[in-house]
């Protein structure tokens, strides 16, 4: 669901970033009016959370991937606007320095997902969750569905986008020049996995965390709980830092999962008949011969340090995307540090 560079076009990746500006502008002011020390590590930890559960990549129909992306626990947890800014911070150091979404795709990533997706999940789950008692089963199956329907909606604007591109975008001889699939291809092709196996897995994640949170500090999950009393001070986090620390140990399982995720093809995937046999089973049959004039100009637009969560300098992919979960946390840890420093307001 990360939209590479070359998928959309430069106009649709402009009006993505305007639509996502004003959310990250009431996000932030909204976020600042509650600051205090432990709200930025607990922006920090599900950030972080986000960008580790990535990842771990599943297998879906047709031969692609898909995964989690902890957009509705960060929701049921920081609520939707701070919820957008972790996820947000997630997405953007994923394309700028692990090529994981395109750098011109960036407010797309953010809008579909850390925005439309926390929205979506927050209202779920406060509407699932009505006034129940904290540690309830009925907020168990709010979170759940809150997961399950926040990647669901952001996986339908994303295809949505996709398939908007060749209606809108084509040269003098009718060939589309960034995306190449329309809406008849692209929202089933989105839609059947995340459905299934990536919403089922965001609903578990989701419920799972808020299970454990429970029993564990439940004054985390009052934020969201209309009438409850928030006291975040009584939070530890050191038992959430330990469970990132230990979801980063066994981040290679998210290389078992074989194949690319719909519609992140890189244009020399086009030219491989292998590749192309794939591309064409996920795609009801169809395959371009060649990658998309767009595409081919604009994937080049940005190199990541490191591309793939695979450090260059070592041979083991196991350890590399180890060490790139590792590195994600620090950045993100930094990055929120200084965005979101301790001040008085």
């Amino acid at each position: 669901m990360h939209i590479p560079d070359g998928y959309l076009s430069p106009s649709t990746c402009a009006i993505a970033y305007a639509s996502a500006a004003p959310f990250w502008y009431v996000a932030m002011q909204k976020v600042k009016r509650q600051l205090h020390t432990r709200f930025v590590p607990l922006i920090s930890v599900f950030s972080a959370f986000s960008f580790v559960i990535m990842m771990f990549n599943l297998p879906l129909p047709g031969g692609t991937t898909g995964h989690a992306t902890g957009v509705g626990l960060a929701a049921v947890v920081l609520g939707p606007w701070a919820g957008m800014l972790a996820i947000s911070v997630a997405l953007a150091i994923q394309a700028v320095f692990f090529g994981d979404g395109g750098i011109t795709a960036i407010g797309a990533n953010c809008f579909n997902i850390a925005i439309v997706g926390s929205l979506v999940a927050s209202l779920v789950y406060r509407l699932v969750a009505g006034t129940s008692a904290m540690g309830s089963s009925r907020r168990l199956l709010a979170a759940g569905l809150a997961g399950y329907a926040g990647i669901n909606a952001a996986a339908l604007i994303t295809a949505i986008e996709f398939g908007l591109q060749p209606m809108l975008f084509r040269d003098a001889a009718g060939t589309p020049l960034y995306a190449p699939y329309p809406l008849s291809i692209a929202i089933p092709a989105m839609m059947i996995g995340h459905l299934t196996f990536a919403g089922f897995a965001e609903f578990l994640v989701s419920a799972g965390v808020v299970s454990y949170l429970q029993r564990t500090d439940p004054t985390l999950l009052a934020r969201e709980a209309p009438g409850a009393e928030v006291s975040l001070a009584a939070a530890s986090l050191r038992k959430l830092w330990a469970g990132l620390a230990l979801l980063m140990i066994l981040t290679p399982l998210g290389l078992l999962a074989v194949g690319s995720a719909w519609g992140e093809w890189a244009p020399e995937d086009f030219a491989n008949p292998e590749t192309r046999r794939e591309i064409a089973s996920a795609s009801q049959g169809q395959a371009p011969a060649t990658a998309p004039a767009g595409l081919q100009r604009l994937s080049t637009i940005w190199t990541a340090p490191i591309p793939d969560y695979a450090p260059p300098i070592l041979k083991s992919a196991a350890f590399g995307y180890v060490l790139s979960a590792m590195a994600g946390t620090g950045l993100i840890i930094l990055f929120s540090l200084v965005a979101f420093r301790r001040r008085n307001v």
